[in-house]
């Protein structure tokens, strides 16, 4: 058999810090549980034009979280919060891929950002800062590290995540200020957190089409190496 070869979305940053020219960026950690799983990771430069070329050579899609937003133009919002930062490219780049990987039927898994983007691609909107409109919010921006669990996620039984973890309840980290919010009749709602916020989701109109909220790359929970272990294997069939 041989190993599945999965793409990583990278982070791009503008000049300063690591080099004074544009750079990628990707935390080792997404490609270490890959290569744990059986899986090879592919680094995904951001070429929308090239996406084509992209799919035929990948057997799985992880899109990665980053410290930006989803323009809110995108889920048909007229207004934008003051907090969101977009990355217009990468969105871009992503969007079009992750369409693309879904119209082939290829396992995607989208983690945190990675998720919300997921979400508006299947017909959803977003929470744009979970402070201003969830009362009584947990701390989606943990305070401690991201090595540590941040709150728990209730699973809903019957889905695909349900299936994967084999649990009712996940410990899980937490990086974000916005969610998944209004859902479309291809999303099913798979994690909520205790305050109700929306934790992941998927589309049971394809073989793997999985987002979580949290960041599993992390292995906070056997739950997170069991999400790593399913697409690697979904893709591998």
């Amino acid at each position: 058999m041989s190993i599945p070869v999965i793409g990583i979305t990278l982070d791009s940053e503008d000049p300063g810090g690591y080099s004074n020219m544009p750079w990628y960026a990707l935390r080792q950690n997404y490609a270490d549980v890959i290569v744990a799983s059986g899986g090879l990771p592919f680094a995904l430069p951001h070429e929308p034009d090239r996406v084509g070329d992209y799919v035929n050579k990948l057997d799985g899609l992880v899109v990665t979280g980053g410290a930006f937003d989803v323009d809110p133009s995108l889920f048909g919002a007229t207004t934008r919060h003051e907090t969101v930062v977009t990355k217009d490219r990468r969105t871009l780049f992503e969007k079009t891929i992750t369409e693309a990987m879904l119209a082939a039927n290829k396992p995607v898994l989208g983690i945190c950002g990675g998720q919300q983007l997921l979400h508006v691609i299947l017909g959803g909107t977003l929470i744009q800062h979970i402070p201003d409109e969830v009362e009584n919010a947990l701390a989606h921006e943990q305070p401690n590290p991201r090595t540590e669990a941040g709150h728990d996620v209730i699973v809903t039984r019957g889905t695909l995540l349900h299936k994967i973890v084999g649990a009712d309840r996940l410990a899980v980290n937490s990086a974000h200020h916005q969610a998944a919010k209004d859902i479309s009749d291809n999303i099913v709602v798979n994690a909520v957190a205790e305050d109700g916020v929306i934790e992941g989701i998927e589309d049971n109109r394809y073989r793997f089409c999985l987002g979580v909220q949290w960041h599993p790359e992390y292995l906070i929970s056997q739950g997170d190496r069991l999400i790593i272990d399913a697409i690697i294997s979904t893709s591998a069939a």
